[in-house]
């Protein structure tokens, strides 16, 4: 009875600790600039996130590289949950393509949740000649290479969509890479490139202010948001689809504690109606995953980036 009577003392001091997780501010790293597509959903629901938790949650945004640069930023962390990691799917593309990373993304991190899904709009300037995404392709197809098209990170997710419709098409254009998803949308309108799929936060009140001409939607179903705009695979691609994604991620060795609290914070985030309102108006889907349904759906993904990116042979320009 005495030896079970300390052996309970000396446990709960640890259980303690662990229960009170956490006890200071939480930095999210977001790997991608402020205001685009990976950056929205993490802004929206960084301060439920906050009140559930009961401490401050900071977003650090390190853009730049196609991610890899706040990527490493939070490999480097310490595996305590005060530092998670949000990013896109190119991070699964990333050791692909990319020589002398300091991390390997496989096992640099364990994951939290999957945060938010989105389809991506294929857009030009509001004066472009092509006035269908028929037409933009008979314009490639008739000057392969002189068209040009953008996307907010090499071998990203944009860029991957639109080197798989292209190539679908049977269809060549000169591929254009940005630091981000504004500067993306700011060389398209600018008349510094042609065309380009978008994440919806950038795209979409743009189209609606007539500023940008959306071709097609790389969703299976058109957008209630933008009913008007046609899928890509109504447009003579029958199984056309391809989604963004947001995630977040915790460096390797977190504690499980951490992971779940993390977890569960993020899925009441993206249950709140305020968040779940403002998601809607970009056309977003709030997700809110386990740790077990996320590494399932991303390891589907990597295997299918690993196959275009060999496939096609493409490296880093």
């Amino acid at each position: 009875m005495l030896r079970r009577t300390i052996l309970a003392g000396l446990a709960l001091p640890a259980l303690a600790h662990a229960q009170a997780f956490p006890t200071r501010p939480i930095r999210i790293v977001v790997a991608w600039p402020a205001g685009g597509g990976v950056d929205t959903p993490t802004r929206l629901i960084a301060p439920v996130m906050s009140r559930h938790l009961g401490q401050p949650v900071v977003l650090d945004n390190r853009g730049g590289a196609t991610g890899s640069i706040g990527e490493a930023e939070a490999a480097r962390a310490a595996p305590d949950g005060y530092t998670i990691l949000s990013t896109g799917l190119s991070m699964a593309t990333n050791p692909l393509v990319m020589r002398g990373l300091p991390y390997d993304p496989a096992t640099a991190f364990v994951p939290v949740s999957e945060v938010a899904r989105a389809p991506l709009l294929l857009v030009v300037r509001a004066d472009h000649p092509a006035q269908s995404l028929a037409q933009l392709l008979e314009m490639a197809r008739a000057r392969p290479g002189q068209l040009s098209y953008f996307s907010s990170g090499q071998i990203g997710g944009p860029h991957l969509t639109g080197l798989m419709l292209l190539k679908r098409a049977g269809a060549v254009a000169t591929h254009v890479s940005y630091r981000g998803g504004s500067q993306s949308i700011a060389g398209v309108m600018g008349g510094d490139t042609d065309f380009g799929f978008s994440t919806l936060p950038q795209a979409v009140p743009l189209v609606k202010e007539g500023r940008l001409r959306a071709l097609g939607v790389s969703s299976p179903a058109r957008m209630p948001l933008l009913p008007e705009v046609p899928t890509i695979a109504e447009q003579g691609f029958p199984g056309f689809e391809r989604f963004e994604g947001v995630n977040f991620w915790a460096p390797s060795g977190t504690p499980d504690i951490a992971i779940g609290r993390l977890s569960e914070a993020t899925a009441i985030g993206l249950r709140d109606a305020d968040v779940r309102g403002r998601l809607d108006q970009l056309g977003i889907t709030g997700i809110g995953s386990t740790p077990a349904e996320l590494a399932t759906r991303w390891a589907a993904y990597v295997a299918w980036a690993t196959d275009l990116v060999r496939t096609e042979g493409l490296r880093m320009e």
